[in-house]
């Protein structure tokens, strides 16, 4: 391995060019970007690691003809994506920003794997979320970072915001695709079985030696790349600097003013400031205005990091840009479950992939099922809110039996070998020797589950969700098992003991945010620029209004319009 340049931040400057205040993947792109163009970058983060949500995250990006995946042998026609989001989007759809993504974001994800350490894996066989939409593909608009070698970040390692616990095993992270199936069937195939062992081989010799694992997988590997990234083109990268007002004179905003460690200070910038907080996942009073179960009062757990508080928005509004309150939904729902940690703290696990495996079904306390469990996580929290009574908390038990749980775990559960008995313990893990005993544990009404479950059986016997249409779409499917026919979603609970885990509303991150123009331009009441003021990521609202076409389509306009916005910015002296 070649030795990887030193970096220390340098001291804090009074001025730079562009102001990047975040530092997940939206802020870093900027600051890649602009810094690309010979523009002088500060990256201001308030939490004592960077990475953001992108950290967090799966890692994955959304960009229709990029490169990874013609490389690898797709192609669609020009038109195809633009058809299939017109669809999705409905009245939502805006010509000008859908138009200006759609345009860039293959030049985006080009520029930044041939000229950073940024590199991405081919997503062909990852489908679009509504595969009956006009438009949607099987596979092929989707990329992922590829691991990354935590060595290569040297000193800045320890500086980069580690994954969600629950979603690593002792640590190590687990990559989408093969990496993950060789998990799933470690205990199924010799194939799968070896391949874990040396992962687990190289995990251990890692942490003995540097105290965690080096294999980077997902939205760690590409906030691992991007901040290898910015550091190798010596743009200032600052942690525990939290931005407290913006400074605006004559009209233009020219810097922030900052708690930083050794006390207040004010940073100008020359050309710009971009905002790139993370949207409001963590703002009470802004899920109160904007969440519908929180003004019922249902409390709200997202995934997303606790610093992602609504900074960024209020720093914007404060030079008069407008937060966007009529997308169709304010956030990136995702049902989410709260396991106990063993430090006392309680976790936030979003429950993405394990909803479509065959033998589990989702009820709430009536028993009754009220969703296609393996659709899109947003699209399942969408009908939970519906199935949910005016006065009821929103909350629902994913139901499944001993043969399901040994195979794929549930929720912070692993599946065998991994032991079980923390959660159990804790009450995270509900058990009953039969269904009835289950649902006196859950508070679930148990003649209804008990027919719940024997319709289920049936339907899986059939291999037809009669109810809900479940296993009926290309996403769908893959989230399935292939092992299991005739529909990979499908399989029957009958093998005691009986397992739940509760869910609550929660989410990935915010929809709402600033108005912004194709440039990523923060916009005032009069629909005008608010010069010298940009917004990229979450604290930009959504291009898709609301809507979750598919996976990465939070990380591939986050990246886009913060490349998008450096240019701008670098191209025009007044920005």
């Amino acid at each position: 391995m070649q030795q990887t340049p030193a970096y220390q931040s340098p001291p804090l400057p009074a001025q730079v060019d562009v102001l990047v205040i975040g530092s997940g993947a939206a802020g870093l792109a900027a600051a890649i970007t602009a810094a690309s163009r010979r523009l002088r970058v500060l990256v201001a983060e308030k939490a004592p690691q960077f990475g953001g949500t992108t950290a967090y995250s799966g890692g994955w990006l959304w960009v229709p003809h990029n490169h990874a995946v013609r490389a690898d042998g797709f192609e669609e026609p020009e038109d195809a994506p633009r058809m299939y989001l017109r669809a999705v989007l409905g009245n939502q759809y805006d010509d000008r920003k859908i138009d200006a993504y759609l345009h860039a974001a293959p030049r985006m994800a080009a520029f930044f794997a041939g000229q950073t350490a940024v590199k991405f894996l081919p997503g062909s066989s990852v489908p679009d979320f509504h595969g009956h939409l006009p438009g949607a593909v099987k596979g092929g608009r989707s990329m992922v970072a590829a691991p990354y070698d935590g060595r290569e970040l040297g000193p800045l390692l320890p500086r980069l915001r580690q994954p969600i616990p629950e979603t690593t095993l002792c640590g190590m992270g687990i990559a989408a695709g093969a990496d993950l199936y060789h998990f799933l069937h470690a205990t199924r195939t010799f194939a799968s079985f070896l391949h874990v062992a040396r992962r687990f081989g190289r995990h251990l010799a890692q942490r003995l030696r540097h105290g965690r694992g080096m294999q980077l997988v997902n939205g760690n590997a590409l906030a691992a790349r991007l901040l290898r990234s910015a550091a190798d083109l010596n743009i200032g990268l600052h942690e525990n600097l939290e931005a407290k007002r913006l400074i605006i004179e004559q009209g233009r905003v020219a810097g922030a003013l900052f708690n930083a460690p050794h006390g207040p200070c004010a940073i100008r910038a020359r050309r710009a400031v971009i905002l790139a907080t993370g949207g409001f996942p963590h703002d009470a009073l802004r899920q109160q205005t904007l969440f519908a179960h929180v003004r019922a009062g249902t409390p709200h757990a997202s995934a997303a990091p606790m610093e992602n508080n609504g900074a960024g928005l209020r720093l914007g509004e404060q030079a008069g840009g407008q937060v966007r309150a009529d997308l169709v939904d304010a956030a990136a729902w995702a049902p989410v479950s709260l396991p106990p940690r063993r430090d006392g703290s309680v976790g936030r696990y979003p429950h993405l992939i394990d909803r479509a495996k065959p033998g589990l079904i989702a009820v709430t306390a009536d028993g009754r099922r009220f969703v296609n469990e393996a659709g899109p996580y947003h699209d399942f929290m969408r009908a939970l809110f519906a199935a949910t009574p005016t006065g009821r908390s929103v909350a629902a038990w994913l139901i499944c039996d001993f043969r399901f749980l040994h195979r794929y775990g549930l929720g912070a559960v692993k599946p065998f070998p991994v032991p079980k008995g923390f959660y159990l313990r804790t009450g995270y893990l509900k058990r009953g020797n039969s269904l009835a005993a289950l649902a006196a544990a859950c508070g679930i009404d148990a003649a209804a589950l008990a027919d719940s479950v024997a319709t289920h059986n049936a339907d899986a016997a059939s291999g037809e969700d009669r109810a809900f249409g479940r296993g009926g779409t290309p996403f769908q499917r893959a989230g399935g098992d292939a092992r299991i026919s005739p529909n990979p979603c499908l399989a029957p609970i009958a093998t005691p003991p009986f397992y739940a885990v509760k869910i609550v509303p929660g989410s990935l991150g915010t929809f709402a945010g600033l108005n912004t123009d194709e440039h990523a331009r923060v916009l005032d009441a009069a629909g005008q620029p608010v010069p010298g003021l940009f917004a990229v990521g979450n604290d930009m609202a959504s291009i898709m209004g609301g809507h979750y076409p598919s996976g990465g389509i939070t990380l591939g306009p986050a990246m886009t319009f913060g490349w998008l916005a450096a240019h701008f910015i670098a191209d025009h002296q007044e920005s």
